[in-house]
C-alpha cells in the first residue's frame, strides 16, 4: 500500500548516508575529527532531539567497502547475501549474469613509472570513459570476455568460465602510490586477468582520448584494474521484508544496482556525479519530492569518501557541511512537519584521511522520530555517539529497529 502523505496511515522513513564521513582525530584539527570540525547544525539538532549510537556495518573479516556496508544499512546480513561488488554494479547497468559468468569492477586508472598514482584517472568523464571501454571491448573482448561502460572510471568486465574464488584482487584505492606489479591479481586463474590488465596499458596510452587528456594536463586513463568480482546475489525484496514502497538516490552504480536488486526505485538527479561537484541541493529536493507519495527514501552522497581517498581535508569538511545543509536539512524539515516519521543519518564506513582508505570500525549514527527518546548528546560526532552507550554490533539489525519502531 502506498501511503498517504501526512496522514496517520504510514510513517515516513529517511536514511541519509554521508559516505566515509567517519574519521580519526587529526592534529591539524586540534585532535578533532572532520565531522567534529565541520559546521553541521541539522545533524547536531537531530542529535540533541534524538538518539545517537555506534553501528558496525562491516562484519569482522569482510572487506570494508560501501557494498558490504550499505547492504548492512538496508537490513541484509552481508554474511548471507554478499557475493561481491561488481555484480551490484552490473545489475545497475542491466547486465544479466549467467551461472557461469563472473563480473569484475573495471577501474580506469592512471599508472606512472610503474606506480598506481590515480585510482580514478582524474575522475574521467563518462563520455571519455565510454569511448575507451568500447575500444577495449573491440580490442580485448571475445566470446568469454566482455567490457561494459558504466559511470566515469567505474566500469564492468564480465568473464565466462571463471569463478570468483579462483582469483584474489586488490582495490586500487587501497594501494595508491605503490608499484602496480606488487598488487596484480593472484590465484589459480589470475594469469588471464594479469595479462588483460597489462595488455590494456600500451593500448590505452596511445588512444586519442588519453593523448588529449595528457595535453590538457589531466591524468590519463592508461590502464584497467580488475577487482570486486562476484556473481549475482539472490535477496528478498525490500518491500516484502519491511512493507514499504521506497527509493534510492545515489550517483554510484553499486548503490543503484543494490536498489534495483531489492526492488527499490532508482531516482535520477540531474548533476549527481558521485564526486565533489555533485548536485547536493538536487538530491535533497528530489528526496523531499519522492517522500510525498512514498514511504521510504535512502540518499547516498559519495563526496566525503572521495575527499578522504584524495587526502583532501578541506574538501572533506566542505562536503560534510554541504551534505548537512542541502540534503539533511531539507529532508529533516519536511519530516518534522509530519505527525509520524523517523530519520537516520550515518556513514557507511570510516574513511580516515590519514589512511586514504576504508576501515571496518563502527560508525556513528543518529536517529530521531516516533518512539525514539532523546539522550544526552549535544551534537553529532564519533565521540558523542560512542558516549551514548548504544551499540549495534551487527549493522543489518539497526534498520530493523529503525523501521519496525522497536523500543530504544
Amino acid at each position: 500500500m502506498t501511503s498517504v502523505y501526512g496522514t496517520q496511515e504510514q510513517p515516513k522513513y529517511a536514511v541519509l548516508i554521508g559516505d566515509g564521513m567517519a574519521d580519526q582525530p587529526m592534529p591539524e584539527l586540534g585532535e578533532r575529527t572532520p565531522l567534529q570540525a565541520a559546521r553541521t547544525p541539522n545533524m547536531d539538532l537531530m542529535a540533541s532531539r534524538g538518539r545517537s549510537g555506534m553501528v558496525r556495518n562491516v562484519p569482522t573479516g569482510m572487506s570494508p567497502g560501501s557494498d558490504v556496508a550499505i547492504l548492512s544499512i538496508l537490513g541484509y546480513d552481508p554474511g548471507i547475501y554478499y557475493t561481491g561488488r561488481a555484480p551490484l554494479e552490473a545489475a545497475r547497468l542491466g547486465i544479466h549474469l549467467s551461472k557461469d559468468q563472473t563480473a569484475f569492477r573495471c577501474n580506469l586508472i592512471t599508472v606512472e613509472g610503474g606506480n598506481i598514482v590515480d585510482y580514478a584517472a582524474g575522475h574521467i568523464s563518462s563520455e571519455e570513459a565510454k569511448e575507451l571501454v568500447v575500444f577495449l571491448d573491440q580490442r580485448l573482448g571475445d566470446d568469454s570476455i566482455k567490457f561494459y561502460p558504466g559511470m566515469s572510471y567505474r566500469n564492468i568486465c564480465v568473464f565466462k568460465g571463471l569463478q570468483p574464488d579462483e582469483v584474489e584482487c586488490t582495490p586500487p584505492h587501497d594501494v595508491m602510490g605503490q608499484p602496480m606489479e606488487n598488487h596484480l591479481p593472484s590465484g589459480k586463474k589470475s594469469g588471464l586477468l594479469r595479462e588483460l590488465m597489462l595488455r590494456s596499458l600500451p593500448l590505452l596510452e596511445q588512444h586519442r582520448v588519453n593523448i588529449s587528456r595528457t595535453n590538457r594536463h589531466l591524468n590519463p586513463a592508461n590502464m584497467i584494474w580488475l577487482w570486486g568480482q562476484g556473481t549475482t546475489p539472490t535477496m528478498p525484496m525490500f518491500k516484502d521484508r519491511f512493507g514499504l514502497d521506497g527509493g534510492v538516490i545515489s550517483a554510484v552504480d553499486l548503490v543503484q544496482g543494490l536498489a534495483k536488486l531489492l526492488g527499490l526505485q532508482c531516482i535520477d538527479v540531474p548533476g549527481a556525479t558521485g564526486y565533489y561537484d555533485t548536485n547536493y541541493q538536487g538530491k535533497g529536493d528530489y528526496a523531499c519530492r519522492f517522500l510525498r507519495d512514498s514511504d521510504f527514501i535512502l540518499v547516498h552522497v559519495e563526496a566525503p569518501d572521495e575527499a578522504s581517498h584524495n587526502a583532501d581535508l578541506d574538501e572533506k569538511i566542505r562536503s560534510i557541511e554541504r551534505f548537512d545543509e542541502m540534503v539533511v536539512g531539507p529532508v529533516y524539515r519536511q519530516l518534522m512537519a509530519l505527525p509520524r516519521f523517523r530519520i537516520m543519518v550515518l556513514p557507511d564506513h570510516p574513511t580516515p584521511i590519514r589512511l586514504r582508505t576504508h576501515t571496518s570500525d563502527p560508525v556513528p549514527f543518529v536517529c530521531q522520530g516516533e518512539g525514539i527518546p532523546a539522550d544526552d548528546a549535544e551534537c553529532y560526532s564519533e565521540t558523542d555517539a560512542r558516549r551514548s552507550g548504544l551499540e549495534f554490533d551487527h549493522g543489518h539489525e539497526l534498520i530493523e529497529a529503525f523501521i519496525r519502531r522497536q523500543k530504544w
